[in-house]
């Protein structure tokens, strides 16, 4: 319970006013992303409020359009391969700068971190220059290159933070029963943080998924990835099948964050 049965009415008032307070904020900041659901299921070919007609039309106009069905397929594909390698390198990252004998920790980690503040345009036209001197602009490998500079970051602070609670004995009494550094790795250490690692997954294949501006300059009109598509589609001509689009987009993004809570109640397990 948020307050003891015991609580006076002095003690209960000042709690009930931050917890509505907290509410209404959440509220106020969220409603505008639900605005979109009633919309994507309206008749109208335009945008209005409320909606006089309900009906399946833009689903089925998004599910029959190869070229939706193109855009995300394209996400799905980079959103996977970028979360395997940022899920791997970060990983190890987190590992590596989590040793109390690593030299330069806190500049390195400062480094890591750098694509989660420089604004993502700048981070856009960086790696559309750097890119192109490899001929990997407008290919889908660059796409996800740049996606895992930007996801990385993500995976070393969730994997580093479940590594401050780690008990490294673990790996020294692992090690003095004869297991080789990678046995351990993998029946101790792994096991322990698999939270944090599948966690960091979760947070590099949202990153990567709903990704518009990077993908913009990196890709050609077969890698349009689902956020370009839409984004296209609202300066070419708006179309209420983004909303269907958008809903869908909002639908995946409360599953994953369903899947996140629950992963962070399960208690890791180490095999013997």
């Amino acid at each position: 319970m948020w307050l003891p049965s015991y609580a006076t009415s002095a003690e209960r008032l000042p709690r009930i006013f931050v917890v509505s307070f907290a509410v209404a904020v959440l509220l106020f900041l969220i409603a505008p992303l639900f605005i979109i659901v009633p919309l994507s299921f309206s008749r109208d070919p335009f945008f209005t409020l409320p909606v006089q007609e309900y009906s399946l039309r833009w689903y089925a106009d998004f599910f029959g359009n190869a070229r939706w069905m193109n855009a995300i397929t394209n996400s799905a594909i980079t959103a996977v391969l970028t979360t395997i390698l940022a899920t791997a390198l970060g990983t190890l990252a987190a590992l590596g700068i989590s040793r109390p004998d690593f030299p330069a920790r806190r500049w390195i980690m400062a480094l890591l971190i750098s694509p989660m503040i420089v604004p993502v345009v700048i981070v856009a036209v960086g790696s559309y220059l750097f890119f192109g001197q490899f001929g990997l602009t407008n290919t889908r490998t660059g796409l996800v290159l740049a996606h895992t500079a930007l996801a990385t970051p993500f995976v070393v602070i969730t994997v580093s933070a479940t590594l401050s609670t780690y008990d490294t004995n673990l790996t020294r009494a692992a090690s003095s029963l004869g297991a080789s550094p990678l046995s351990t790795f993998f029946r101790v250490t792994l096991p322990s943080i698999l939270p944090g690692v599948v966690s960091g997954g979760i947070f590099a294949f949202a990153i990567s998924f709903d990704e518009v501006v990077v993908a913009l300059f990196m890709t050609a009109a077969e890698q349009r990835t689902l956020p370009v598509q839409m984004f296209s589609g609202i300066r070419d001509q708006i179309n209420p099948t983004i909303m269907a689009a958008a809903t869908l987009l909002l639908v995946l993004s409360i599953l994953l964050f369903v899947a996140l809570a629950l992963l962070t109640r399960q208690q890791p397990t180490v095999r013997a």
